[in-house]
């Protein structure tokens, strides 16, 4: 081949494949742009209306992905790629890739169970895969948590799915399970009363249901008292450690004694 054929080829080339290709790229770019916005719009949409909060980044998730998707097959289209072929090359590909990434397209599956039979939903306080925490964000693949640590917990779709799930959000309401102790000398009536209080002024505590109280047991040093209490579950941990705080300052204030471990000897006169 000389010099001169070569040339003609790729002027050839250049004249006849160029503008597709030129436009293919207009089209991606200005395709990729339009995509954004139609997300964005999709998104301002979503905040109008009552959608469950569980959805809305779940679908835009999927929408963004079938909208560049559609884009990639229609530039592949202008290229002069065969989409018959591309199609069959696709399906074979996806199969591959399918196999390869089972445990993702598990997820996937599970991302839709969650979001159809919904065991949970974003703000719910739940406990799975040995995590608690609030859910904030249930996306194609992952469920988000925000722990009461504050850390950001991501758990694979597959395995909350197929695991198990306790929503403590389910009823609207939580119980708070606290003890205390009080020396054998002290008023159990009294100390009731006292806790009492302290859950009537805690704004966190609710009214409906009624907090509980009751003598748990007899422990070597002191008298044991459950105080169950209620609270909205994001609530949880603030009503636990508040009450804690304010319960031991009220039963002090009250001349409650809450004893500390001790051995009482009795020696026996010969």
């Amino acid at each position: 081949m000389n010099i001169t054929q070569l040339y003609e080829d790729i002027q050839s080339f250049i004249f006849g494949f160029g503008p597709k290709l030129l436009g293919a790229i207009a089209v991606w770019i200005i395709g990729s742009w339009i995509i954004k916005l139609a997300v964005k719009a999709l998104k301002k949409i979503f905040e109008r209306t009552k959608l469950d909060k569980s959805l809305k980044p779940f679908i835009l998730s999927l929408s963004g992905i079938m909208m560049k998707l559609l884009l990639a097959i229609s530039v592949l289209g202008m290229l002069g790629v065969e989409m018959t072929s591309f199609i069959a090359i696709l399906g074979a590909a996806g199969l591959a890739i399918g196999m390869a990434l089972s445990g993702t397209l598990q997820n996937f599956a599970g991302g839709v169970m969650i979001l159809v039979f919904k065991p949970f939903k974003v703000d719910d306080l739940i406990d799975t895969q040995g995590h608690i925490g609030v859910v904030k964000e249930i996306l194609i693949f992952v469920t988000i948590l925000l722990t009461p640590e504050n850390k950001t917990v991501i758990l694979p779709n597959g395995a909350v799915a197929n695991g198990e799930i306790i929503n403590y959000a389910t009823e609207g309401n939580i119980r708070v399970d606290m003890e205390f102790g009080i020396s054998y000398n002290a008023s159990i009536d009294e100390a009731k009363k006292i806790l009492y209080n302290v859950m009537e002024e805690h704004p966190l505590v609710l009214d409906d249901p009624k907090a509980f109280f009751g003598v748990v047991g007899l422990g070597d040093s002191s008298v044991n008292l459950v105080v169950r209490p209620y609270s909205k579950p994001r609530d949880y941990w603030t009503v636990y450690f508040d009450v804690y705080e304010r319960g031991k300052k009220a039963l002090e204030a009250g001349g409650i004694e809450i004893p500390f471990p001790q051995l009482v000897l009795h020696q026996a006169n010969s």
